[in-house]
């Protein structure tokens, strides 16, 4: 058997368990900063993760701590750890398929409140909990435009299902995406139908997700709002895997797989903390740096190596990060002398 040490199989998020890999964990603050990151065999669970970050993060000293997860961490057991010590917790909930508790909250009367542009809240209450329904109108319209595709897409492939037999009709339902599935139904006769029902139970959800805290004491919209902090965690991953090349990992032995993980994070880091002093994205920096270049000039009298001139923007850009301008020349050389 072979041995991959650091590199193992797991559940893989982006549906290849077929490649060995390795789990990253990242903490970032408000405004994006990476301020650790963490790294694992790729066969390890959720919860010990969980378990590890909060146990590391405690030595800091930190002083009001209110955890933030999605969907994946919803369990009671996490829910219970991360509330200790007087801690609090913001998770995602499901929205299909969740919890009893989730669902009546769900369904529970009342009136949503605005508390931000394109970002309207109910909360309900229950016990020790309490829930917080998210809606946003124009994902509310993206949605519905989605399963109106999708609607259309299935009504052609269920057209001329009713020539199938039984077999083939249970092999079409097999094949469909789990996001049409759910639209399907099958009549007493073995006929695939679209569900209305299930359509009507779907446009319910158009726009909303669902959010649940332990805090007493943040108001609906601090809620829902500090949940929307995991777009910071996702924007951060993008930008691993993207701008920074995260993966693939060519690595095989455990500390380069380490440092390359390191170095990937001190990477993002730096663009972070030069987006949050110029207000800028990264691609717009870079752009504009990468004007900025040094020519060769050589001639009788030596050789000299010049920087072209630097514009007002890259001007702006140095002086808002603390970088002194690059000297105009980088090096001059005299040339031979001529012979007398």
């Amino acid at each position: 058997m072979v041995q991959l040490g650091f590199r193992q199989y797991g559940h893989s998020k982006d549906h290849r368990p077929d490649l060995p890999q390795v789990l990253i964990g990242m903490a970032v603050t408000r405004a994006g900063i990476p301020i650790r990151v963490w790294s694992w065999p790729g066969s390890t669970g959720e919860s010990p993760l969980l378990r590890q970050v909060r146990d590391d993060l405690q030595g800091w000293q930190l002083g009001r701590v209110v955890w933030v997860a999605d969907r994946g961490f919803s369990s009671g057991k996490n829910r219970a750890y991360l509330s200790q010590d007087d801690e609090n917790y913001i998770i995602g909930e499901k929205l299909r398929g969740g919890s009893k508790e989730a669902s009546l909250a769900l369904s529970w009367p009342g009136r949503y409140q605005k508390v931000a542009e394109n970002l309207q809240v109910k909360e309900v209450v229950m016990e020790d909990d309490r829930f917080v329904i998210c809606y946003n109108p124009e994902h509310a319209v993206r949605d519905a435009a989605v399963r109106e595709r999708m609607l259309k897409r299935l009504e052609v492939d269920l057209e001329d299902s009713y020539q199938l037999s039984i077999e083939k009709r249970s092999e079409l339902l097999g094949k469909t995406k789990p996001g049409l599935a759910r639209l399907l139904r099958v009549t007493k006769s073995g006929l695939l139908r679209v569900d209305r029902a299930a359509v009507e139970r779907e446009a319910q959800l158009d726009g909303k997700y669902l959010v649940r805290s332990s805090d007493p004491d943040m108001s609906a919209d601090e809620i829902a709002l500090g949940y929307k902090q995991l777009l910071q965690v996702d924007r951060g991953w993008r930008d691993m895997k993207t701008t920074l090349d995260l993966r693939p990992v060519y690595h095989r032995k455990e500390e380069r797989i380490r440092a390359h993980i390191v170095l990937c994070w001190l990477a993002l880091l730096l663009i972070r903390v030069a987006e949050n002093r110029t207000q800028d994205s990264w691609r717009n920096l870079r752009n504009e740096l990468q004007r900025l270049h040094v020519g060769t000039f050589q001639g009788s009298a030596g050789r000299c190596l010049q920087r072209t001139d630097i514009t007002s923007r890259q001007a702006e850009v140095m002086k808002a990060l603390e970088i002194p301008e690059p000297p105009r020349f980088l090096a001059l050389e005299a040339g031979p002398r001529p012979a007398a």
